[in-house]
């Protein structure tokens, strides 16, 4: 996905996400069974180890080119640009992009809310201390105070993630985001000619896939570019192209290619004037 050429790592599959957290490893936790609410009751310290990891991860990561790259290209177009994203680390935010260009359907880092869902409201990580873990088992430290809820003040504080068997995610901020999303669409021609890039998005979970075709049967003028090393598979449509590389490599070469052709038809308009 995006998050790796940013140095971030690979969870796909038990061997990537082991690599990641070797300790897990020796306790034979793969992340769909680490990544669950479940864990913040019956080990809060493993729980909240796991995601301190996760956050200052994320918050040393420097988004890479291409989310620099994707902004300009919208930026230039009529309709600008919408962001529909899995990741949960906030780097297009951290990117410079507009909170109402963005979706993060499962949720994000950024936001803490309550383990028992007192209330629906969610307040900024930035506002939360994250306590010290060990590194080499992920769990926080004895005597590191554990983030509570800012409401109730008895319960745990957790991030605002979608995380697997979660019943109690809050769904209010990501309900914002869909509004947004659907605005967005909804303002849209239906021939409008929209370049859906879609970068690393798996099979695992496909919520991702499944937007990206969504919305290309949706608008009968516009093209889907799957940009995926492993799963670079598209539809029976001439309008899917599929590009089995990485995600940053295959930006610059295509954003080379447009600078390229910008170039030449700059120069062919000025000698026409000439």
């Amino acid at each position: 996905g995006m998050g790796v050429d940013s140095g971030l790592p690979d969870f796909r599959g038990k061997q990537g996400f082991w690599k990641a957290y070797p300790p897990l490893a020796k306790l034979g936790l793969e992340f769909s069974q680490m990544s669950t609410p479940s864990w913040f009751e019956r080990d809060p310290r493993l729980a909240w180890g796991f995601w301190a990891h996760r956050i200052t991860l994320y918050a040393s990561a420097e988004p890479h080119k291409g989310y620099e790259i994707l902004r300009s290209w919208g930026s230039r177009t009529k309709h600008g640009l919408f962001s529909f994203t899995s990741n949960v680390d906030g780097a297009f935010r951290k990117a410079g992009y507009e909170e109402k260009q963005i979706l993060e359907c499962h949720g994000t880092v950024d936001a803490m809310q309550c383990t028992s869902g007192c209330t629906d409201d969610v307040w900024a990580s930035k506002d939360v201390t994250i306590p010290a873990f060990d590194e080499e088992t992920f769990r926080t430290l004895d005597d590191a105070q554990l983030p509570t809820c800012i409401h109730c003040k008895q319960r745990l504080a957790r991030p605002n993630v979608l995380m697997f068997g979660d019943w109690h995610f809050l769904m209010q901020r990501l309900e914002q985001q869909e509004q947004n999303y659907d605005d967005f669409l909804g303002e849209l021609p239906r021939d409008a000619k929209l370049a859906i890039v879609e970068i690393g998005a798996g099979k695992a979970v496909p919520t991702v896939r499944m937007q990206s075709e969504k919305v290309l049967r949706m608008f009968k003028q516009s093209h889907l570019i799957r940009i995926n090393p492993r799963d670079p598979e598209v539809p029976a449509d001439k309008r899917a192209i599929s590009i089995a590389a990485g995600g940053l490599e295959t930006l610059l070469a295509i954003d080379e290619t447009i600078r390229g052709r910008r170039q030449q038809e700059e120069e062919e308009q000025s000698q026409e004037e000439e």
